[in-house]
């Protein structure tokens, strides 16, 4: 009767095992085409590059995206340069109005001496004054047009980098799925 059990628990054992073996071997038939549709679509995909060949793809885009970003570094440095150069224009230009203030209340302190040599001196100096004043006016225009054009580039720069960016993270992430994919499948079989 022992014998009778063991053979019974044996035959159910053994056909617990056929069923298993045959659960696995469905699962590797399963994954072998997966594995084979995974293979077709990288290739259709672009994604049946070498380790190597990604890398040397990541790091072009790297360096495109490095010097995306030394361009738009320097052309903030250059703003700012210019930024600075429109404060000091800005500064000169209020001290000439100052100046020029106080030159016309010279000129109204000359007008009721009625001294006629100062005042032509005055009225020259003043007319220099409203010279270099309408100069520096032109300067800071022609300051204001270069602020405004860098203003437009650099908008246009940092587009530039966010999507050379976008492009690196993008390439990353697919490489890494692609990988994780391929050491899924590999270490399955």
């Amino acid at each position: 009767m022992h014998l009778k059990l063991d053979v019974e628990i044996q035959k159910s054992e053994a056909e617990k095992l056929q069923k298993r073996k045959s659960e696995v071997e469905e699962d590797l038939e399963s994954l072998k085409i997966d594995y084979k549709k995974l293979r077709l679509s990288m290739r259709t995909a672009g994604l049946g590059k070498t380790s190597e060949q990604w890398r040397q793809e990541v790091r072009e885009e790297r360096a495109k995206a490095d010097q995306w970003e030394k361009r738009f570094q320097e052309a903030q440095a250059w703003n700012e340069a210019l930024e600075k150069s429109l404060s000091e224009s800005k500064n000169e230009k209020d001290e000439l109005r100052a100046r020029v203030a106080k030159l016309e209340r010279s000129l109204c302190l000359y007008r009721n001496l009625n001294s006629v040599t100062e005042l032509k001196a005055s009225l020259s100096k003043i007319e220099e004054m409203k010279g270099k004043i309408e100069e520096l006016e032109m300067a800071l225009q022609s300051c204001e047009m270069r602020i405004e054009f860098l203003e437009a580039n650099e908008e246009q720069w940092k587009n530039q980098v966010h999507h050379s960016q976008d492009q690196v993270r993008s390439r990353d992430y697919i490489m890494r799925e692609a990988v994780t994919q391929i050491r899924e499948v590999a270490d399955y079989l």
